[in-house]
C-alpha cells in the first residue's frame, strides 16, 4: 500500500446526545487523532473509511445527529501541508499507511 492509497479526512460531528457522542468519539480515537473537541483528522484507504461510516452510521440517530467527512487528499500530499491553528494545537500522530 502506497502513501496514494491512503487519504487524510477531517471528520467533524454534531451529536446533542451525550452516549451518542461519547460512543462516536471513542470510535473515531480508535482510527484518528482529535484535533477538536468534535474534530478529527484521520489518515485512512477506501476500504477502512467505508468501515468506519458503517460503524458510525450504527452509532448515530440518523434524524437527529451528523457526522461530516471532509477529503483533505492523498496523504503524500499532506505531507508538504500542514493544518493551521490559532491557539493551542493538538498533535497529529504520523499513522503511515493503514494496513488491513
Amino acid at each position: 500500500m502506497s502513501l496514494d492509497d491512503v487519504r487524510r479526512y477531517l471528520i467533524a460531528y454534531d451529536i446533542s446526545d451525550d452516549v451518542r457522542r461519547t460512543n462516536v468519539a471513542k470510535k473515531l480515537e480508535s482510527y484518528g487523532d482529535r484535533v477538536q473537541y468534535s474534530v478529527f483528522i484521520v489518515d485512512t484507504c477506501p476500504a477502512k473509511l467505508l468501515r468506519l461510516r458503517t460503524q458510525l452510521i450504527d452509532l448515530i440517530d440518523q434524524g437527529t445527529d451528523s457526522i461530516l467527512f471532509c477529503n483533505l487528499g492523498t496523504l503524500r500530499d499532506n505531507q508538504s501541508r500542514t493544518l493551521d491553528v490559532i491557539g493551542r494545537s493538538r498533535t497529529i500522530t504520523d499513522h503511515g499507511p493503514a494496513i488491513l
